[in-house]
């Protein structure tokens, strides 16, 4: 009798844990389906299911579009060469931000997928370097500009 009873709590134990560990793996799984993308290009954000949460957007900087607002605050517009994308920033520019740069903008779009507020800005290191995800989707439109296709070869 003694041994059924530690027998009994032993299982019990090695169930429980299993169950929370089982419970602790599908949570994990579940946060990595919502937060696997790394940024949306502007063409991509129609496919967005909830535009309530925090997203990732990026491209390149449009050449002409940046406009100081006052020392905090900054307006610009990102492309992936098919669309564009109005940004609010609000806060001190890196000192590599400017026209025709790659970005990567955090924070929340509006509702008609027009305009993006930010106080987050990811910009690349070296004129040379783009991320992958941007050189994937610009590709399509690198075969009608000759420029942009010479930039993405180096």
């Amino acid at each position: 009798m003694f041994k059924n009873k530690q027998k009994r709590k032993r299982i019990i134990f090695v169930g429980s844990i299993f169950a929370i560990s089982l419970l602790a793996l599908l949570f994990v799984i579940k946060n990595f389906r919502e937060n696997i993308v790394f940024f949306y290009s502007p063409s991509e954000l129609a496919q967005i299911p909830n535009r309530a949460q925090k997203i990732r957007v990026g491209g390149l900087v449009k050449e002409g579009s940046v406009k100081k607002i006052d020392a905090l605050n900054t307006e610009f517009v990102i492309t992936d060469l098919r669309n564009d994308l109005k940004i609010y920033y609000r806060g001190i520019l890196p000192d590599l931000f400017r026209d025709k740069q790659g970005v990567v903008a955090s924070g929340i779009i509006n509702g008609d997928n027009t305009e993006f507020m930010t106080r987050e800005l990811l910009i690349k290191h070296d004129e040379k370097y783009m991320p992958p995800e941007v050189k994937q989707s610009l590709v399509p439109q690198s075969l009608r500009d000759p420029d942009l296709k010479n930039s993405l070869k180096k």
